[in-house]
């Protein structure tokens, strides 16, 4: 082959779930797939299989570009038969070298049960946490064992002892050399004063955890007005207008990582993206846990000690005002698993 790669790989993506968090994790994982490389003369393909309501509004093309990539959009809310029906038929009109799976190892409704045995290219699980009652309740071993590889992306998983699990740095939308420096962090999140702490309300999960979290910026943004500036951060499109709030403190802003260096503390749900951004990059995060039928967040924002109560949020943003040092402008360094991850699969 020579010295230079010269063999473009098709990859079928498949991050079905509800919410942002499959999505992006996925996305992660194809930014670094798609990426020119120097041991290549081509450029890799992704196609992304997702039903999340939020594809629509994140800016894919941009991240992956127009050419390197193809978006099979499920719309979220079909029924498990029909859901089945649009993944086998995009897994069979479609022509891939892999299939990378994220966190189901049977498809978010067993449909890939059945698939999985039909395909002979490898096949990769980005292989998550699980919550126990799920893996009692439905045998994975049969889907586990269709696989090639089990990539775990920064945390422990069900089947973290196979022989083909291998366990990598968190995965992360951003590089750390990619973040913004503070003043064009603050910059972009709207923030004139260089000294007045930020914090950052995310909204993101199902409509009703979102005006959840709209309301708590409300409140937080009155009450804390000269001590600290409040801003909600969400992907919220027109039809979802009316959870937004004042222009003020309301950012249409994804990924929120870019700017995190501008942020003195994040106010979100445990899940997968929310924690290990705020881990990697050290920023303090109050945490809420959002219940999910799959996800134990619970689990992960007391494993970094960041989990309050709902009613709690003010107290304890209270407390990180009085008490907490100025914000560590040094730029923060860290692994991005995505890159590891990807070597790991291409040696397949």
């Amino acid at each position: 082959m020579g010295p230079l790669e010269s063999v473009k790989r098709r990859w079928m993506l498949y991050a079905l779930g509800g919410g942002l968090g499959h999505l992006t994790r996925v996305l992660a994982f194809a930014r670094a797939i798609v990426r020119p490389r120097a041991d290549s003369t081509v450029s890799d393909h992704v196609c992304l299989l997702t039903n999340s309501p939020f594809a629509h509004l994140v800016p894919i093309a941009q991240e992956l570009g127009a050419d390197a990539h193809e978006l099979i959009k499920i719309p979220a809310g079909l029924s498990r038969d029909e859901t089945e029906k649009r993944v086998h038929a995009a897994l069979k009109s479609r022509d891939y070298d892999l299939l990378v799976v994220d966190t189901f190892p049977r498809g978010l409704g067993g449909e890939l049960e059945t698939a999985l045995p039909q395909l002979s290219c490898p096949k990769i699980l980005i292989h998550r946490d699980l919550s126990p009652k799920y893996c009692a309740a439905v045998d994975l071993v049969p889907s586990i064992r269709e696989y090639d590889r089990l990539v775990m992306p920064g945390e422990s998983a069900p089947f973290c002892d196979s022989s083909h699990a291998v366990l990598t740095a968190p995965w992360l939308m951003r590089d750390s050399q990619e973040l913004l420096v503070p003043a064009a962090a603050r910059k972009l999140l709207q923030v004139d004063s260089s000294t007045l702490p930020v914090v950052v309300v995310i909204g993101c999960g199902q409509p009703n955890e979102i005006g959840r979290m709209r309301k708590a910026a409300v409140r937080l943004a009155e009450e804390f007005i000269f001590r600290a500036a409040i801003r909600f951060a969400t992907l919220t499109d027109t039809a979802h207008r009316a959870l937004s709030v004042e222009k003020s403190v309301t950012l249409h802003l994804w990924p929120l990582l870019q700017a995190i260096r501008g942020v003195d503390v994040v106010i979100g749900s445990g899940g997968y993206n929310t924690v290990n951004e705020c881990v990697a990059t050290r920023t303090p995060l109050i945490g809420i846990a959002q219940q999910r039928l799959y996800d134990r967040q619970e689990l992960r924002l007391r494993s970094c000690n960041s989990l309050v109560k709902p009613g709690r949020l003010a107290e304890k943003l209270n407390e990180f005002l009085i008490t907490a040092r100025p914000h560590n402008r040094v730029a923060p360094v860290y692994e991005n698993g995505v890159h590891e991850a990807v070597k790991l699969v291409r040696s397949l």
